[in-house]
């Protein structure tokens, strides 16, 4: 009788455990966005703030999204004056066999032909063609060995990290039938984490928005009008006309290989707002790579940031903390000076959260001596800066690690007070000490 009365009560209950399982799922969907990625980011274009991450840190193969790198260099030599958009290239014995292999993505160039540098980069931003990408190397350093190191400066210097450069294209060393660049080898591959991919991406559209201007074209014509005209389909599936369109996408980069996997750095804008996502060696719900796999991802994290999040303005330009509307000065002709935030700050934030930051006041160290500033201080002086905190909860913070809040500025300039003034205050300050310390020690004597 015991055992039945249990069977029925075990019944009974079984429903109940389950339906509080499934009411508990929410909770992690709202964590993890059931994306099947060995890597992804989504972060707002503007500030760089950190949406979203899944397994950002971890070095991974990044095929073709290399080109943004290479695209970032050839606009910084543009803009230097080391090579001009209407400068020809002379294709060579390297660049002609990678370029006539058409397994690879490739505008096939002619053995004796002559290309400008626009010429080919639009076939590297529009079709990623490899034997371009490799011409435009050549052109700004002489070899891509030698831009090899270029790279390598330059990710140095936007602050990326865990990242391995073999080649300009992001092909696998295997694909450069033996011509590699010196010093790597012959089955390397680039590798870099999905945070430095976006933040390649970030400083690309920062430092020259103008690259969209390309990657945002479906469909061109190589070399139109000639006898080696070739369509160009951009392999960004998710642009205008396209099968996997998506509103607002006009970038950035695809990448396949076989050791990388189905990756793709997107970017789309909506109602006022950019995004820029990566997503790494992206499968289906069966493990299976494919292009579908990679956009679709991507469109989650799209939705995620277009839908969950939105700008907030924290604090007003010209906002004073409650607490330190002044701060006190040495050797000036006032005491204090006022101080405001210079600019406002907006930041992109999921919208049901947005009551849990509050701004905190960070004083530039470096500006204070003798606990207080030193005049002479000019008006609109920059003394520190405000970070907005999250009182609770995960915050992913910024691309930028350094990236610092709203400046922190003087209202009014404080004068260096006068050699009299700086005597008497120092005579003043003297007796002051002797009496603190007198009154002290008298005290002491009757406690």
């Amino acid at each position: 009788m015991k055992r039945q009365m249990r069977k029925w009560v075990a019944l009974l209950i079984m429903p109940l455990l389950l339906l509080t399982t499934l009411g508990s799922a929410p909770a992690y969907a709202d964590t993890k966005l059931g994306i099947h990625v060995d890597g992804a980011i989504l972060i707002d274009a503007e500030s760089g703030k950190i949406l979203y991450e899944e397994n950002a840190n971890k070095p991974l193969g990044i095929a073709s999204m290399t080109k943004m790198m290479t695209e970032y260099l050839l606009f910084e030599a543009i803009e230097e004056g080391t090579i001009t958009w209407d400068q020809e290239y002379k294709v060579n014995d390297y660049t002609y066999s990678i370029s006539q292999d058409r397994r690879l993505s490739n505008v096939p160039l002619r053995e004796d032909g002559t290309y400008t540098i626009r010429e080919l980069y639009e076939a590297l931003a529009i079709y990623s063609a490899n034997g371009a990408t490799i011409a435009i190397a050549e052109s700004i350093a002489g070899t891509e060995t030698e831009f090899l190191k270029l790279m390598n400066k330059k990710a140095k210097k936007l602050g990326l990290v865990d990242y391995k450069f073999v080649n300009a294209t992001g092909l696998n060393n295997g694909d450069l039938q033996g011509m590699h660049p010196q010093g790597t080898g012959p089955e390397d591959e680039n590798v870099m984490p999905a945070k430095s991919v976006a933040k390649l991406a970030y400083h690309l559209l920062k430092d020259y928005p103008e690259v969209l201007e390309t990657t945002k074209i479906s469909t061109k014509i190589f070399r139109e009008g000639t006898t080696d005209k070739i369509t160009m389909k951009n392999w960004n599936f998710m642009l205008p006309g396209f099968v996997y369109e998506y509103e607002g996408v006009d970038g950035l980069k695809t990448g396949t290989t076989d050791f990388a996997g189905h990756n793709f750095t997107g970017t789309a804008t909506r109602d006022g707002k950019r995004v820029i996502s990566v997503v790494m060696k992206a499968v289906d719900a069966k493990g299976e790579g494919s292009y579908k796999a990679r956009f679709d991802a991507t469109r989650a994290l799209f939705d995620y940031g277009f839908g969950q999040f939105s700008e907030v303005e924290f604090v007003p330009a010209g906002y004073q903390f409650k607490d330190s509307k002044t701060l006190d000065v040495v050797k000036g002709k006032e005491k204090t000076v006022a101080v405001e935030v210079k600019e406002p700050i907006s930041m992109m934030v999921k919208t049901s959260e947005k009551d849990l930051y509050v701004p905190e006041l960070v004083i530039d160290e470096s500006k204070i001596k003798e606990n207080a500033l030193q005049a002479p201080i000019k008006k609109g002086e920059v003394v520190g800066y405000v970070n907005l905190v999250k009182t609770e909860g995960t915050d992913y913070g910024f691309i930028d690690s350094d990236n610092p809040g709203a400046e922190i500025v003087t209202k009014d300039a404080v004068e260096k007070a006068g050699w009299f003034s700086l005597t008497m205050s120092a005579i003043g300050d003297f007796f002051a000490n002797i009496w603190n310390g007198a009154t002290g020690f008298v005290k002491g004597l009757f406690n």
